[in-house]
């Protein structure tokens, strides 16, 4: 799946503007570098692809000399900004449903960062990931979206959400005591993950404000965009999303077409049409997946390579090399 094929919900793009106003800059003039007008925010239907997004970051950035923008930005976002998504999220039983219903719809608001759930000893972790490498917009992405989710959960049990900690993969940067501001909880950076930690006994805790009737018809909202959504992306980033949902063991190029419904030769000749194969598909999560793994610690190169579905280390080594120019020890 190219870079294109990643997009960002246009509400988004309204809180970064209105940041830039408010600090004297000409939200105009942001837009207007990337080819955006001021009345494209307002249209519901708008979404930009990655290297627009990618741009609009940095220009908002340079444009108001301010390098914690993300952090700007996040704390302005409340659960209105999240449209249908944050309605139905204020309306569940309990923080893990709630959980569970961003995580499923998440790609309703951008298909740029994933999050998934760990579970350990008494801590329940929400992890944020890029689901395409963010390169040099990371940190303000992930400080925006970060914070934007904690904002949510704090508004669910209509109160503080207990969040213990917050942790981030990059270094430590001299923004860290706005972030723990901003935050209220500990900031804690150069960690091998990025999200949010919450005590485990909250998660079932009820909630008494849920509405099950009202949750039910925000949910069947949800679920006629997402069905939209997926009829608009890419045959080749749908073909990505079976192979990130697996992720220790990819499907075939038959598998593959069948869980989409079609043969292997159609799935071959469409793909081919979008400028595309499944093998370049699968290079490229696996380049993904590479980093990502490489930058978290946790595994070895060999054990790297294995998890990736190499046969031998050294055709790994030698795939990595030839996507990044370097060894897959020099990015761990």
């Amino acid at each position: 799946m190219q870079a294109n094929d990643h997009t960002l919900a246009s509400s988004y793009l309204r809180q970064i503007a209105e940041q830039i106003s408010s600090m004297g800059g000409d939200a105009g003039d942001w837009l207007a570098r990337s080819g955006l007008r001021a009345e494209q925010l307002d249209d519901g239907e708008l979404a930009v692809s990655f290297p627009v997004f990618r741009q609009l970051v940095l220009d908002s950035v340079e444009l108001t000399g301010e390098p914690a923008m993300g952090l700007l930005v996040g704390d302005r976002m409340r659960e209105h900004t999240h449209g249908i998504l944050g309605y139905a999220a204020m309306n569940c039983g309990t923080l893990r449903q709630a959980l569970e219903l961003l995580e499923r719809f998440f790609m309703l608001r951008t298909t740029m960062l994933a999050i998934d759930f760990e579970q350990r000893d008494d801590e329940f972790r929400v992890r944020l990931r890029e689901r395409i490498p963010l390169g040099d917009i990371a940190r303000p992405v992930l400080e925006a979206a970060l914070l934007a989710f904690k904002n949510v959960l704090d508004c669910i049990p209509r109160g503080p959400s207990q969040c213990r900690s917050v942790a981030f993969s990059f270094a430590a940067s001299s923004d860290a005591a706005l972030a723990r501001e901003l935050f209220r909880c500990e900031v804690r950076e150069g960690q091998d993950w990025t999200g949010l930690v919450l005590p485990l006994a909250a998660i079932d805790v009820p909630l008494r404000m849920g509405d099950p009737a009202t949750l039910a018809h925000a949910v069947q909202i949800c679920q006629r965009e997402l069905d939209k959504l997926a009829a608009q992306v890419s045959l080749g980033a749908r073909v990505q999303r079976l192979m990130l949902e697996q992720r220790s063991s990819f499907p075939s190029l038959q598998l593959t077409a069948r869980l989409l419904c079609m043969t292997p030769r159609t799935l071959h000749r469409r793909l081919l049409e979008e400028g595309t194969s499944y093998k370049q598909i699968l290079e490229q999560v696996r380049r993904m997946l590479a980093l990502e793994y490489l930058r978290a610690g946790r595994l070895s190169v060999q054990e790297v390579s294995y998890a990736l579905g190499y046969s031998d280390v050294a055709n790994f080594r030698r795939a990595f090399k030839r996507w990044e120019s370097v060894p897959p020890s020099a990015r761990r």
